[in-house]
């Protein structure tokens, strides 16, 4: 009788070659009924004994129980997005940028790469030792969600690498997508279902890796195509292109229209043949990606802020398309702006029916020369959001009538107002049921009071019940009022109030931002809440004293002019009475008050007051720790490197940020000179 272990080795190979060539290289090695039965043998053979299942077994593609929910992890290698080229001319420039950050003539002929640019969602994988270990997406490039469970069933994704000796890490990054035959079979399913319909390819693939249970991930059937490696340095390939290789060598599918361009010039007819080409293919594609070839090159031409200097998306020109325009009609925002927004015939855009787009303020619409019944051109920009891009003058109607923004708010009546040079007309009625809504939504958002069970429609209710009439209400709801509102249990009334009661502990500083004051956003509200203890102080200040404020560092005088407008307001000042009524402090508890004057003291003359700017790879810290060290330590870092940094702290491919720190003379800090920095101030 063969060893378990050594027969279960044999039938995991079996299966993984059999489902490479299947699901990768479309050539089918097995039949399907001798695929089945192996597979059954060795699903008997890991039921008998647990320790016979592993990592790479195709037994873990079929999913396990379901999670309950994802968590943020760190990439590697961050993610970053391209920059994109929206014509040729845009292409040519990156180009010229390109041969000047490498020094080189410009006629120089740089060998690039052009690779479609699939039309899904990117995933980050870490293999060690040639097995899967994590998945991750995208989120902010430096952070995502790990969604490793899902992306094993994943059948083109190989769950170990078909390598000898692989290296000790791989970070393999790539595109999960769904193909359109595949799509259409799921919306067809759903149909007979009575389910919803996904708008597009793109919108269920990202759905679908966010789904809870893997089983949901695996029977939609997703495909996935792998563009770039990141090994260690010494057994990192020269070029992109070889990298691609090594890609299809180790077991992923990579996309076969590539192409290995001499130039610039290669590389215009590459993209003119798949500009029309793409209509062909079984999978969506909205662009081309270029990239230059040689993996030191692109070293040598480092990154940006947010994208690489090497490389570039050209997007397919946005589709457009005619319709007739019916009404405007207008939103208002938490803020009281009120924004047009166009109502249209349905047209069909980027796989979606579009029949509104917004129009943003009053000078839109004075531009386009907006009449209704216009036939008007409509386009989604980058794909995604509707816009009116023009009006066609030549087919107005006789009789057509020219837009105007409303005099009046469309939801509670009040007049409104433009100020000065403001683009944004407004309602300034604090009771008005739009701006009740949209600030109570804020107060309950994940960065203010973060109230879990508190969505847009039961906000609605509330509100138009008249149930609610401010944010203090919200404190005075019980559990039986709650339960006999639509799609509300008691056991959701009861978790509700609970969170509401929860929410109360919540930090001054995130008081302060839920209150939706105008240019307070959650930084802005961390650094006042570390100087006025409470809204009485920030008051007194605001009030009587605005230079208090707006002498502080990152705030100025607009921020302290809101304030005062904000605070002097008798409607809010009740609202502020009405909220410590019912709970709410309004003031930071002993342990922030401690907390933020021990930061204050430890950083005198160190830190505090000082803006500091984060580039490149530290060799031990993450961008986040870096951060948390300096926000800690009583300093700000900011995004961008300007006359007002202070320090600029730089570690492997720091890109532009370090060329213009050097530029204007500021101190620029290596992680170790970084970390001596911080000690002093301890």
């Amino acid at each position: 009788m063969p060893d378990p272990h050594e027969r279960a080795a044999e039938l995991r190979h079996l299966l993984n070659r059999a489902a490479h060539a299947y699901y990768v290289l479309d050539a089918p090695v097995m039949e399907d009924a001798v695929y089945d039965r192996l597979y059954r043998e060795l699903s008997e053979l890991e039921a008998s004994d647990p320790a016979l299942q592993r990592p790479d077994s195709p037994t873990q593609r079929v999913g396990g129980v379901p999670a309950e929910g994802f968590t943020n992890v760190e990439h590697r290698v961050g993610l970053l997005s391209l920059d994109n080229a929206f014509n040729r001319d845009d292409l040519q420039a990156w180009h010229e940028r390109l041969l000047r950050v490498l020094d080189r003539p410009d006629d120089t002929r740089l060998p690039l790469v052009g690779e479609l640019k699939i039309d899904g969602n990117a995933l980050a994988l870490s293999y060690r030792h040639g097995v899967l270990e994590r998945a991750a997406t995208r989120g902010d490039g430096a952070r995502g969600e790990e969604i490793t469970a899902n992306v094993r069933t994943i059948s083109s994704i190989p769950l170990r690498l078909q390598v000898n000796n692989p290296p000790e890490w791989v970070e393999v990054r790539g595109e999960a997508f769904i193909p359109d035959a595949t799509f259409a079979a799921i919306n067809a399913e759903r149909e007979q279902r009575g389910e919803a319909l996904f708008a597009n390819p793109r919108n269920a693939c990202a759905g679908t890796l966010r789904q809870l249970d893997p089983k949901v991930v695996a029977a939609r059937r997703l495909d996935f195509f792998a563009y770039t490696l990141h090994l260690p340095d010494d057994a990192q390939p020269s070029s992109q292109w070889d990298a691609l290789e090594w890609l299809n060598t180790a077991g992923f599918r990579v996309n076969p229209n590539r192409e290995l361009c001499a130039d610039l010039a290669a590389i215009n007819r590459f993209c003119d043949h798949w500009e029309q080409g793409r209509h062909e293919l079984p999978y969506a594609t909205d662009g081309v990606v270029v990239k230059l070839n040689d993996l030191l090159l692109q070293d040598e031409a480092g990154f940006t802020q947010k994208a690489p200097r090497w490389a570039i998306a050209l997007k397919y020109p946005a589709e457009e398309a005619p319709t007739r325009l019916l009404r405007v009609g207008a939103q208002v925002g938490r803020t009281g702006a009120v924004t047009p927004v166009a109502e249209f015939e349905a047209v069909a855009l980027a796989g979606t029916s579009v029949s509104r787009a917004t129009l943003h303020n009053a000078d839109r619409i004075a531009e386009l020369d907006l009449h209704l019944g216009d036939t008007i051109v409509v386009r989604k920009a980058g794909e995604i959001i509707p816009e009116v891009v023009r009006v066609l003058p030549e087919l107005r109607p006789s009789d057509a009538t020219p837009v105007q923004l409303p005099q009046h708010c469309p939801e509670c009546g009040s007049s409104l107002v433009r100020e000065g040079d403001e683009a944004a007309t407004r309602c300034v009625n604090s009771s008005c049921p739009a701006i009740l809504r949209g600030g109570l939504r804020h107060w309950v958002s994940k960065g203010a009071l973060d109230v879990d069970g508190l969505g847009s429609k039961l906000i609605e209710q509330l509100v138009d019940r008249g149930l609610v009439r401010s944010l203090a209400d919200l404190y005075r709801l019980d559990a039986a009022l709650l339960a006999s509102l639509d799609r509300m249990g008691a056991k959701s009334a009861t978790n509700l109030v609970a969170a509401l009661e929860a929410s109360k502990q919540q930090p001054w500083h995130r008081q302060l931002y839920g209150l939706g004051i105008r240019h307070i956003g959650e930084v802005n509200a961390k650094a006042l809440a570390a100087e006025f203890f409470s809204s009485d102080s920030l008051a007194t200040a605001a009030l009587e004293a605005p230079e208090q404020i707006s002498e502080l560092h990152g705030i100025g005088p607009e921020i302290s002019a809101s304030l005062g407008q904000w605070l002097g307001t008798p409607a809010n000042q009740q609202l502020l009475k009405d909220l410590r009524s019912v709970g709410l402090s309004l003031e930071a508890s002993a342990s922030e008050q401690e907390a933020a004057s021990q930061a204050g003291a430890d950083t005198d003359g160190v830190l505090r007051g000082k803006t500091l700017v984060l580039t490149g790879t530290l060799p031990s810290l993450s961008r986040s720790e870096a951060k948390a060290l300096i926000e800690a330590a009583g300093g700000k870092v900011s995004g961008s490197v300007s006359k007002k940094t202070d320090y600029l702290v730089a570690g492997e491919a720091a890109g532009s940020k370090l060329s213009k720190a050097e530029s204007l003379k500021i101190t620029i800090l290596d992680e170790s000179a970084f970390q001596q920095l911080l000690e002093q101030s301890q």
